[in-house]
């Protein structure tokens, strides 16, 4: 497996996604807004993904362990690394997850919350994603859409999401995200695909997925058109590029003018040359 990976922050604040992959794994987390109110931790998002994602690859380094399992002993490790910490507190430090993983002819995947992997066989796509947070709490999540980025009003209506919101996160009646708690690698979405019936690949954050899910500027096939002319950075700038022209989040409301955006771009060859 050939992986091509980027990832940019979308302001001037420090990037809360990351991205990794080594011959067999592809790996991308989105770390999930604070919106300014207590965590509980002391050490911050950017911070969380990082152990997180080393030990996520970390723990899959052997192929037999199952993804779910290895995300959960991640998270079991990271809990350990800050024990100071209050990892109880709702709104503690969490991300999404998703990994795509080679092993044995086939593609195994691994997804929790939103961030989505995308399958690009001959005629068609698939994609895999978890969209369970969009069930969550729509009358407050369309307030916050109905103000302008960067505004006091939108700031105020986005606190209040998300103080609602962290409250339902890794519950049964609202969505699981990676957070304090291995639990919430159980209730991943996990599958595989044969290698053979897929010839590339895209893991993605919501911040890069959105040119298609929340834009509409692209198609999947589009997208990955532009992967394989110019890599993850191109398809980040097609991002940056659409954002530009909405910056205040008129025509696709959004929580900001521009989100982090991690992408992984998977290939493989045959024959020595990629399919």
């Amino acid at each position: 497996m050939r992986v091509a990976i980027d990832t940019q922050p979308g302001g001037a604040a420090p990037n809360e996604d990351w991205v990794a992959c080594t011959p067999t794994l592809a790996i991308v987390l989105d770390g999930l807004s604070t919106a300014g109110l207590d965590t509980g931790c002391r050490h911050g998002v950017p911070w969380y993904v990082r152990c997180l994602g080393s030990q996520i690859v970390a723990a899959l380094a052997d192929p037999h362990v199952a993804l779910a399992e290895g995300l959960g002993s991640a998270l079991e490790r990271v809990a350990a690394l800050h024990p100071e910490c209050d990892l109880r507190n709702p709104g503690t430090p969490s991300a999404t997850v998703a990994l795509l993983r080679e092993r044995e002819g086939l593609l195994e995947h691994l997804v929790l919350a939103d961030s989505p992997i995308v399958l690009d066989h001959s005629d068609s796509v698939t994609v895999l994603t978890d969209l369970r947070v969009d069930e969550v709490l729509p009358d407050l999540r369309a307030e916050v859409e109905q103000f302008e980025t960067d505004t006091p009003e939108h700031r105020e209506a986005l606190r209040r999401f998300v103080s609602a919101q962290r409250d339902t996160r890794n519950t049964a009646s609202g969505y699981w995200v990676a957070a304090g708690d291995a639990e919430a690698a159980e209730h991943a979405v996990v599958g595989s695909a044969e290698i053979k019936d897929v010839r590339a690949a895209a893991v993605l954050s919501d911040g890069a997925s959105r040119l298609v899910t929340e834009y509409a500027v692209a198609t999947w096939e589009e997208v990955f058109a532009i992967l394989r002319a110019g890599g993850p950075e191109r398809l980040i700038a097609e991002v940056r590029k659409a954002e530009a022209t909405d910056p205040t989040g008129r025509r696709w409301p959004r929580y900001k003018s521009g989100d982090d955006a991690a992408v992984a771009f998977c290939q493989w060859e045959e024959g020595g040359a990629a399919r």
